[in-house]
């Protein structure tokens, strides 16, 4: 009963979300970028009574319980600024321990790029390069692009988008790393200050 509890909290969390993931285009959108209102307030709703009830049926938390959790610091915010992304990023780590994965790594330095500074995530997106199950897998590098960007690191951020763009196989996937890498300038680095454009 507890499992179903989490199971349906979960899915209708996520679902929630369906709305506002894709654009007129069927482009995706990124958590960060999309329209909350467009968020099914009802659904959450109900898969927060629902991760409610699980919780008082007690037991110990397992992985289900964790990724649900996640799915609500979600729903629970109306912005992106007003996520608990420490708790985001402590859960990742509960996660991790419960669950090893190296995607769950990827989205705890996500969470910590976004709690503690894009230094902070990036250190733990690097040591996931070398990670064989990665290799091939293009949000590795989307996500370091992101941290790198927001570093100033914008030559080194392009290089990681096209890397992005080159290893997905969907292609609306691909034009939004596309996108991104086209929003880095070749020649800008840290502050701005070095620059090869002359106009």
């Amino acid at each position: 009963m507890r499992y179903m509890m989490l199971l349906s909290g979960t899915m209708e969390l996520q679902a929630s979300r369906v709305g506002a993931r894709t654009g007129p285009a069927g482009e995706p959108i990124l958590l960060t970028d999309q329209d909350r209102r467009r968020w099914d307030r009802l659904l959450i709703r109900h898969g927060l009574q629902a991760l409610a009830r699980a919780r008082e049926l007690g037991g110990a938390p397992g992985p289900y319980e964790v990724q649900a959790e996640i799915a609500a610091c979600h729903a629970r915010a109306h912005s992106v600024q007003a996520t608990d992304w420490e708790r985001v990023a402590a859960l990742y780590l509960v996660l991790g321990y419960l669950a090893p994965s190296p995607v769950v790594e990827l989205n705890r330095a996500v969470a910590v790029g976004m709690a503690y500074g894009p230094a902070r995530g990036l250190e733990i997106a690097d040591k996931l390069t070398a990670h064989p199950a990665l290799a091939s897998y293009a949000h590795l590098p989307a996500v370091r692009g992101d941290l790198l960007a927001k570093l100033g690191r914008l030559e080194e951020a392009r290089r990681e988008f096209d890397r992005a763009a080159a290893l997905t196989g969907n292609e609306r996937e691909r034009a939004l790393f596309r996108a991104r890498a086209a929003a880095c300038p070749a020649g800008y680095e840290e502050d701005g200050l070095k620059t090869t454009d002359t106009g």
